[in-house]
């Protein structure tokens, strides 16, 4: 099946607001580069996708399918920065893939 064709849609909330989202694989770099495009949550992802700042934390609250496949570099920067729940991720991190299809994600609102 072409990448391009294949439709990935997904659920953000930020702030209470659940939020509907559609793409298509390598449509953006990350999750949080969607994120901040679509939702425009405040003041996150503020070293621009490094994995330096935690700015651009979510909690996978529902995925169908394993969520170890999502990330680049599963939590050792979440280590460093204490947190220890498995379902916490740095958006920056996640690539938009079928596995990100129908799951549920939550944005930290860092007001």
């Amino acid at each position: 099946m072409d990448s391009k064709s294949y439709t990935i849609e997904f659920t953000g909330y930020y702030q209470g607001q659940a939020y509907p989202l559609r793409t298509f694989e390598n449509e953006y770099r990350n999750l949080m580069v969607l994120l901040t495009d679509k939702i425009f949550p405040e003041d996150f992802g503020q070293c621009g996708g490094m994995g330096r700042c935690g700015t651009c934390l979510v909690n996978i609250l529902e995925q169908e399918n394993n969520p170890a496949d999502l990330y680049k570099n599963p939590q050792s920067k979440l280590r460093k920065m204490g947190m220890k729940k498995r379902e916490t991720r740095l958006s920056c991190q996640i690539q938009i893939n079928e596995i990100l299809n129908k799951a549920e994600i939550e944005i930290f609102d860092n007001v």
